[in-house]
């Protein structure tokens, strides 16, 4: 007999040790929930404080906002799974799961370009950032950001309903993601992977230029400021957003560019936990941390409503 063809697929989860389910459970909850309340927060703050309406709080607000998504889609789905033996998904489910990961992911891919630019705008022509960072471009970066990453991740989609799954149906991860797909079809994926190296390497390309070209000239800018105060404060931000961007391509590298072996499963699930439920709590936290504006923001808040709370 021949192999059927596969409609639905079994994710492997995290863990099917019964001592470590409860912990996991415990721990990744607070890790979503942190995740969501941080990065609310951040909205919350960068729209009531007239002091950050400013085209960095603008983009770190939709930053804050992709955030939340992105990890909204793996995260809820992992919890469930992680007391339960039938963690079964259905191809559309799969399918869905992977262009809402991609779309998210890559807009942010995307908007850590254009903050890398706003940030050498700041820092190497102050004088002329108003001009420059107006807020017609800043909702035309934003415009694209969002527009590519919705083409990037429709292309991938479509392609990805050609291929036709028949042999194992196990996914060694929590969720949907191309490597995995690719690995269990039967279908030739030459075509698949035509497209990620040449749209993936044209826009993955540009976005790499864009990202971290400008720390060239930032640095150079900020070697020739002779105060440390001004060095520190010219650094501070761009040290956050650098953090940022290493973590992040650092994970993707990992996952979609070093082949996964049966003895790289349980590595490659780590890296994607980093990948999909840390980093989006990270991100938040690392601005936050090292943010004087949002600091003052927060305590401003706090102030007011304990004013008129009395």
């Amino acid at each position: 007999m021949g192999n059927q063809t596969v409609y639905e697929f079994h994710l492997s989860g995290l863990t099917n040790h019964f001592q470590t389910q409860c912990p996991l459970f415990v721990l990744f909850l607070l890790i979503y929930l942190m995740t969501i309340s941080t990065n609310l927060l951040i909205l919350f703050l960068a729209f009531i404080d007239s002091q950050l309406h400013t085209p960095m709080y603008f983009f770190l607000g939709n930053l804050a906002f992709i955030d939340m998504s992105y990890s909204s889609v793996t995260v809820p789905r992992m919890l469930c799974d992680v007391f339960t033996t039938n963690r079964t998904i259905s191809l559309p489910a799969c399918i869905t799961q992977v262009f809402f990961f991609i779309y998210f992911a890559s807009s942010e891919l995307f908007l850590l370009a254009a903050m890398s630019y706003d940030r050498y705008v700041a820092i190497c022509h102050p004088l002329h950032y108003i001009q420059i960072m107006s807020w017609k471009v800043c909702t035309q970066f934003i415009s694209v950001v969002w527009t590519l990453g919705f083409l990037y991740s429709l292309v991938h989609t479509l392609c990805s309903l050609r291929l036709t799954f028949c042999g194992s149906n196990i996914i060694h991860n929590f969720f949907c993601d191309l490597p995995h797909l690719f690995q269990l079809s039967c279908t030739d994926t030459l075509v698949n992977i035509v497209v990620i190296l040449i749209v993936g390497g044209i826009l993955g390309i540009a976005a790499l230029a864009v990202t971290f070209i400008p720390y060239t000239y930032i640095l150079s800018t900020v070697l020739q400021i002779r105060s440390s105060g001004g060095k520190r404060k010219a650094l501070s931000t761009c040290t956050s957003h650098l953090t940022v961007v290493l973590i992040f391509y650092g994970s993707i590298i990992f996952i979609y560019f070093i082949p996964a072996t049966s003895y790289m499963f349980e590595v490659n699930r780590l890296v994607n936990v980093i990948y999909a439920v840390i980093n989006p709590l990270l991100n938040p936290l690392i601005y936050s941390l090292r943010n004087k504006d949002l600091k003052d923001a927060l305590r401003k808040s706090t102030l007011i409503k304990v004013l008129k709370g009395t």
